[in-house]
């Protein structure tokens, strides 16, 4: 394991740990998508199908299960907890995130390394989490003001990303015959959606570079975060409330 990987995995789970303590401590999920969120539930089901058949190593087994375990946990939270539910912003959270779903899948039986369920599954699962932050993204956007517990859920979550580039980059040219085709080529269709257009032109257009680079994948989830990256940093350096602009 290289030092990118390490930083990812662990911004990763700070991402996390920030959000569960906004939602387990302050009793609140405001400016928090459910749609998300149970897309990301989704993503980690489909992904680790071999965690109680392919052994790794300890360290791989249980960030699995923290991940598996930590998803749902913030999804029932915000469904069934009596306080929590009551913070949440339906009326703004209405992007339809079924309609990543199904391109997702579609993509995923079209394109993959090996025709078997597991691998379909796993390559799903790439595929789906390069778009599961959009409906959170357009949440943010609606809203507009972000509390800064919400605001550092982003951003960790972003890093993570940007961290996990590096780490194939890394990879690439440190380990023979690397090449993760799959997870860079689906990275690449999230981030063109950081720069005006309609997310359904750039959603369009994202599933067909999914088709046509390695590499480019992994730069698009990335930059789908530079927008709020921007005004992230901007608003830590001026040390004022973080406002995404409509």
């Amino acid at each position: 394991m290289n030092v990118f990987r390490l930083a990812g995995d662990m911004t990763h789970l700070i991402s996390v740990l920030v959000l569960l303590l906004k939602i387990h401590t302050i009793k609140s999920c405001a400016g928090v998508s459910l749609k998300t969120q149970e897309l990301y539930a989704l993503v980690f089901s489909t992904r680790y199908l071999d965690i109680f058949t392919d052994f790794t190593s300890l360290y791989n087994t249980v960030m699995k299960l923290i991940f598996l375990g930590s998803s749902f946990s913030i999804v029932w939270y915000m469904r069934h907890h009596k306080l929590v539910q009551r913070s949440y912003d339906k009326d703004h959270d209405t992007f339809r995130h079924q309609f990543l779903v199904l391109p997702c899948l579609i993509l995923a039986l079209l394109i993959h390394e090996q025709f078997t369920f597991k691998e379909v599954m796993w390559t799903f699962s790439i595929y789906l989490e390069a778009v599961a932050i959009l409906p959170q993204l357009v949440l943010l956007q609606r809203t507009r003001n972000i509390d800064n517990l919400t605001g550092q859920y982003v951003f960790f979550l972003g890093a993570y990303r940007s961290l996990y580039i590096l780490n194939w980059i890394y990879r690439y040219f440190t380990e023979p015959h690397y090449v993760h085709w799959i997870s860079t080529t689906s990275m690449f269709c999230v981030v063109l959606f950081c720069f005006g257009f309609t997310i359904f032109k750039w959603y369009l257009i994202s599933v067909l570079l999914l088709t046509l680079s390695a590499w480019m994948s992994g730069f698009v989830q990335t930059l789908l975060y530079a927008d709020f990256f921007y005004y992230y940093i901007n608003s830590w350096k001026n040390n004022v409330k973080l406002t995404l602009q409509a």
